[in-house]
């Protein structure tokens, strides 16, 4: 069986944002983990209006191609880590807007929730989104990542550099997603 796809979604969208770099910190620890082909995908890239099909999600049947072009890309995946800062104690509307605008695709399959923030570290944004993700079937893992005063990780060139703690969270949730996933695999499979 070839190796499952992991997408790592950065889920800021507005210009400035600094949380890319968090994300590619995830890519490349998922890469350097080794169990995933890891895609990187962009919500600001995707662009996606505010949801604006005529039929419900569970139909499939889409008439406009950025809900063809994101079915596609999400149904791709078997598994994701949603990379999300916390905004007024939640996650950001582009997130919430790219979930509702599919169903099945993201069915029984399961994600890791890297979050980040100031005090907060994002865990409010992390508890916000999990029922949202029940609620689509997605299972997500218990280990995670919260970050904390985010910005202090970040170098002169914008790169993010974790402390050992967060790079060993890390590692602790693709290891519990890669299980999850080869599980959740032969279950989408019967």
């Amino acid at each position: 069986m070839s190796r499952p796809v992991l997408q790592v979604v950065a889920a800021s969208t507005r210009p400035g944002r600094r949380g890319l770099a968090v994300a590619e910190w995830v890519r490349r620890l998922a890469e350097e983990h080794g169990g995933f082909d890891v895609e990187l995908v962009d919500l600001a890239e995707v662009g996606l209006p505010v949801f604006d099909e005529p039929h419900h999600p569970r139909q499939q049947r889409y008439v406009h191609q950025h809900t063809k072009d994101w079915s596609a890309t999400v149904a791709r995946g078997d598994a994701f880590v949603f990379v999300t800062p916390e905004y007024n104690h939640s996650f950001p509307a582009g997130l919430k807007n790219a979930l509702d605008y599919l169903s099945v695709e993201w069915a029984d399959k399961a994600a890791g929730l890297v979050t980040y923030g100031g005090v907060s570290a994002g865990l409010r944004a992390s508890a916000a989104l999990k029922p949202v993700l029940a609620a689509l079937r997605v299972v997500p893992v218990v280990e995670a990542v919260s970050v904390p005063f985010f910005a202090q990780f970040l170098d002169d060139e914008e790169r993010f550099v974790p402390n050992t703690e967060l790079e060993a969270g890390g590692k602790a949730m693709l290891d519990e997603l890669l299980r999850l996933t080869t599980a959740l695999r032969t279950l989408r499979a019967a």
